[in-house]
């Protein structure tokens, strides 16, 4: 089931950005990334019902609320607002292969902060996605 829902979500990532691409064309990448996350917030509110999230928002302990928060800024704020910049003013296939670039860095994070195996398979991976990079620039 994993495999199957990381395929989908790959479909899906590949899809979204010829929208964005097209949707950009005459939208600041700022009022297009809040309309994107207007869509989404409401989307998902009411997938799991206002009441619900609420409930499931309360019990949520403080300190994860920090966590939380630092990852909306990177990934969701900055992060996005970066690939929607990018996406507006460039080849939006160039753009997708570098974005999709990240778990590199996850890679270090998770070795340094988590202690996760660096693995001879992981660094070999990494290095053809660097490879690739290097390609299509």
């Amino acid at each position: 089931m994993t495999f199957w829902l990381a395929i989908f979500g790959m479909i899906c990532w590949g899809i979204a950005p010829l929208f964005a691409k097209v949707a950009l064309t005459n939208v600041n990448p700022v009022a297009g990334l809040l309309l994107r996350t207007i869509f989404a917030a409401t989307l998902i509110c009411s997938w799991l019902g206002v009441k619900d999230s609420v409930i499931q928002i309360k019990s949520i302990p403080t300190n994860m609320w920090v966590l939380i928060l630092i990852e909306a800024i990177l990934a969701t704020l900055v992060g996005d607002l970066a690939y929607f910049a990018a996406i507006k003013r460039g080849d939006v296939s160039m753009v997708s292969i570098i974005m999709a670039s990240s778990p590199i860095v996850t890679l270090a994070g998770a070795a340094i902060f988590f202690g996760e195996p660096i693995t001879y398979m992981r660094i070999v991976g990494a290095v053809f996605v660097v490879i690739g990079i290097a390609l299509v620039m």
